[in-house]
């Protein structure tokens, strides 16, 4: 590979809008270190595509079906430099700016785009000269900064209607209605739906804050269970209790979670 071939920063441009994606292109026309990977027009292809090109960067469209932007952010490995593009929704726009990520409002301006991509280039070529001395960012500490941000970008009140759970190049996205329950499993969350178990690296604080209260209720330090499926709680040792759940699964359920249940049952009585 040539010298010059190496200080070119890959890109991706992501988003389910043709014109936007031109837009971004001829932004870029002035930008030969800027090279483009690929396009992609949903975030199925981003994520396959971040797996194949292993980009730099990535100008990743927020409000997309299916996979939003936040949904790819969190499924993609590696530490990449990400902006974002948003048509005006003030509750994202406020994430970006409490988690400092570079965000354009569409329409896209050049001179925002110009100031956009100057901090991303820096910032690209000080991470080459983090890997290049042996340092970069934990796996797990960008997973988390994702779903933070995905969180903060919520509407107050708005809780997930499906999770996204990635498998080697698998996408899984399981409805909030049919999720069972939550396991808390070291630096993971077991997310049981159907006789099935999904690993996501995520913390179980953070998915519980991201899941209906009136639904479901932390029953414990290392469980959350959707309460649509106890059928009845045994008594378990002297201040522990067991909630049975439809299918026959037993989870443990402590003094404190006890009590969050009786109180979920009495609100909906």
């Amino acid at each position: 590979m040539s010298a010059g071939a190496e200080n070119k920063i890959g890109a991706l441009v992501v988003d389910d809008e043709a014109l936007a994606r031109q837009v971004l292109r001829e932004l870029l026309q002035a930008h030969p270190e800027i090279q483009v990977l690929a396009e992609c027009a949903n975030g199925f292809e981003a994520v396959k595509a971040v797996a194949e090109h292993k980009p730099d960067l990535i100008f990743l469209d927020v409000q997309m079906p299916r996979l939003s932007g936040f949904d790819v952010l969190e499924l993609i490995e590696g530490d990449i430099a990400v902006i974002f593009t948003t048509a005006y929704d003030q509750y994202a726009m406020k994430a970006f700016e409490v988690h400092a990520v570079d965000y354009l409002l569409k329409p896209i301006g050049g001179e925002r785009f110009e100031s956009a991509l100057e901090r991303v280039k820096k910032r690209v070529g000080e991470k080459k000269k983090a890997q290049q001395a042996g340092g970069g960012a934990n796996a797990g500490a960008v997973a988390q900064r994702a779903a933070e941000l995905s969180a903060a970008a919520r509407p107050p009140q708005q809780y997930l209607e499906r999770i996204v759970v990635r498998d080697g190049t698998r996408v899984t996205l399981i409805p909030a209605a049919k999720l069972d329950y939550v396991e808390a499993q070291d630096d993971y969350i077991a997310l049981a739906s159907h006789g099935a178990k999904h690993l996501k690296q995520q913390t179980i604080a953070s998915i519980e804050a991201g899941l209906a209260p009136d639904r479901f209720v932390r029953i414990h330090r290392s469980y959350i269970v959707n309460f649509e499926r106890v059928v009845r709680i045994e008594p378990y040792g002297k201040d522990s209790r067991l909630a049975i759940l439809a299918d026959g699964t037993r989870l443990p359920v402590s003094r404190a979670g006890y009590a969050r249940l009786k109180a979920l049952l009495d609100d909906r009585a």
